[in-house]
């Protein structure tokens, strides 16, 4: 276990605050020395904090790139490619500063174990980068276990005004504790596929998209989620797999099953090497779906997505 921030120029703080107050003395003081040393800001978090931060930035706040968490983070597999990365990767020969919050009062107990596994993978995407990345957590109103958890993915931890290195830091063993298995899916509407079924895969999750009352683009959505996992069974799990859809709540839900299983915990979240040929097929699903939940062992692989109906 590491008791102790990496030795490599990427930075990765956890920031508890209390209140506005706090959040603003930890965030904004933060955006400024980084535009003071001609370092490109970017802030991603929910609307209410992105208004104290740009009314306390005033006319500064223009040179910052604010985006709407909540929105574009929805996903937190989206965050890391469409947000953080996606960021730095434009501006490749300069260090740059961004304020992350993924975890806030309203994700869902579905969400979390994504949104942790998340904030773990952060350390091995920026590894070796010039970037500093702080994420706030509101100390107040988030559960116990949230703030437990930040310790353990991240490397500093900023409280009250004070630095420390995180006791239990430990990104690892985190993304492995919540790899957890998933509740099984609804009996019926499910299909197993081969080589040869994958045109009836999507056709089965079309139409039974569509007997839940799902049309245009979402349905557009599920057919592209549906190829791409269906088709990654094939090459990577066994070549053959199970899908199931269903309907929870406001959610369409779709759950692809192989027997492979999925090394690589950054497999999806990963920015596509330029002039990378394939391998975009998980990124493409952690773009398209609200909430993406993975379960790997040794006797295979769960992909479950949720899109909004």
């Amino acid at each position: 276990m590491s008791t102790a921030a990496p030795a490599e120029p990427f930075e990765h703080a956890a920031l508890f605050y209390r209140g506005h107050g706090q959040y603003v003395a930890g965030t904004v003081p933060f955006v400024r020395d980084g535009l003071a040393a001609g370092e490109p800001v970017a802030v991603a978090a929910p609307t209410s904090q992105l208004k104290l931060i740009k009314d306390e930035l005033g006319t500064a706040a223009d040179a910052v790139q604010f985006v709407d968490m909540p929105l574009t983070g929805r996903n937190p597999g989206r965050i890391i490619p469409g947000v953080l990365r996606a960021f730095a990767d434009r501006h490749p020969d300069r260090r740059v500063r961004i304020i992350g919050e993924p975890i806030w009062v309203g994700r869902t107990a579905l969400e979390y174990p994504a949104c942790v596994q998340h904030e773990a993978l952060i350390n091995t995407a920026f590894h070796g980068l010039d970037a500093t990345i702080l994420c706030p957590y509101d100390a107040d109103r988030l559960d116990p276990t949230v703030l437990t958890d930040a310790y353990a993915t991240h490397p500093l931890v900023i409280e009250e005004g004070h630095a420390q290195a995180s006791p239990t830091y430990d990104p690892d063993r985190t993304v492995a504790r919540y790899n957890e298995p998933l509740p099984p899916p609804p009996t019926g509407a499910v299909l197993t596929f081969d080589a040869e079924g994958l045109v009836a895969a999507r056709h089965f999750a079309v139409l039974r998209a569509r007997g839940l009352g799902v049309a245009g683009t979402r349905l557009e959505d599920l057919a592209l989620v549906v190829a791409e996992l269906t088709t990654n069974s094939l090459v990577h799990g066994g070549g053959s797999g199970t899908v199931w859809v269903w309907a929870d709540g406001q959610h369409l839900v779709c759950q692809v099953y192989d027997s492979g299983r999925l090394a690589d915990p950054l497999a999806g979240r990963r920015p596509p090497e330029r002039g990378q040929r394939g391998g975009r097929g998980l990124l493409l699903v952690h773009h398209l779906a609200d909430l993406v939940r993975v379960h790997t062992s040794d006797t295979g692989t769960t992909i479950r997505c949720y899109l909004s109906r």
